[in-house]
């Protein structure tokens, strides 16, 4: 008994979670709201279908109740592969022929009074199809992942695939459903849960991945790489990074690009912020300045101010996170 109330609650708490997410995600305002659209309708037609395991699981359904959560399916893996595409494809128009792909859910709904579910054959076909018709868009959505891999960031990339791998365990899970109705037919929801609060966690306490601070951008991952090798050349043929008012500005007017621009290059190539990227060429410059004997007298704040930064405080600091000691202690040694 206390095992069956706990699987209750933990199934019913990731239905919550996922309605919870998947309406987050239809009213997010930044950003693509068509891609905010096909992910909010993946995320929904999941909970749907799950919903239908665990509303059946302790209360028998009917025939036509059942057909309606099973549809939810009919509805994520078209959304799942959309997603991927406007996800991928930012300026990617939304055409009727790619709505078109929810017309099996539409078609299901309107056949429901004469879909079969009173045999245990008429439900494995029933319920075949189903599974199937995801498997057929978990494979599209795969090819298209790394169809396009040299095109995108790997923020994008790693944030996609991680949908798909959820998705393909889902599925995992109601092959095994299909084949063994009984043993299976309950761990898909809590399953579904712990998924749905690891996907929680990622888009809604990480969102400094990339995919929502450059969601509007128009560089590509090739552009992105080039842009970064003009900001290295520029770094190291004008020692730019030698001026303590540097900002993303300057950097930008010299190369004639949007300051967004630079700071997304930096960032999706190195995985830091603007400003650790230019101490980390300050740090080095102090490094040779330490070792120079023509330094050997100076004062650490001197050799501070010569490598570009502000005050000896931040060089300090910036000194040891880079080589784990302080200037003063590098001297030395």
């Amino acid at each position: 008994m206390l095992t069956t109330g706990l699987i209750l609650v933990l199934a019913t708490l990731g239905l919550a979670q996922g309605l919870f997410l998947s309406f987050y995600v239809f009213t997010l305002k930044n950003g693509s709201r068509k891609k905010h659209f096909f992910l909010g309708l993946f995320l929904l037609g999941l909970t749907i279908r799950v919903g239908k395991s665990v509303l059946n699981y302790y209360v028998p359904l009917e025939n036509w109740q059942n057909n309606i959560g099973i549809s939810g399916i009919l509805i994520a893996s078209p959304a799942l592969w959309l997603y991927g595409v406007t996800l991928f494809e930012k300026n990617k128009e939304v055409t009727f022929k790619m709505y078109l792909h929810f017309l099996p859910f539409f078609l299901f709904l309107f056949l429901i009074p004469f879909v079969p579910r009173e045999g245990h054959f008429e439900s494995f076909w029933n319920y075949g199809i189903v599974v199937f018709h995801l498997l057929f868009y978990l494979i599209v959505s795969w090819n298209y992942l790394y169809k396009n891999k040299s095109k995108v960031n790997e923020n994008l990339f790693s944030w996609y695939r991680k949908i798909l791998i959820g998705a393909t365990l889902i599925w995992i899970h109601y092959v095994g459903n299909l084949l063994d109705f009984t043993y299976y037919y309950i761990r898909g929801p809590i399953f579904y849960s712990l998924l749905i609060y690891a996907f929680s966690y990622l888009f809604l306490h990480q969102h400094r991945l990339q995919i929502q601070k450059y969601s509007s951008s128009h560089l590509d991952k090739k552009d992105s790489q080039s842009l970064f090798q003009q900001i290295i050349r520029l770094f190291k043929s004008e020692s730019i990074y030698l001026n303590d008012k540097v900002s993303l500005d300057i950097v930008a007017e010299k190369l004639q690009v949007k300051s967004r621009d630079i700071s997304q290059a930096i960032n999706e190539n190195t995985e830091q912020n603007f400003y650790d990227f230019v101490n980390q060429y300050r740090v080095e410059k102090a490094k040779e300045l330490l070792k120079d004997p023509v330094f050997k007298n100076e004062k650490i704040a001197t050799i501070a101010y010569e490598s570009g930064f502000g005050n000896v405080t931040s060089f300090n600091l910036a000194f040891k996170k880079r080589t784990g000691v302080t200037p003063s202690v590098y001297k030395k040694q």
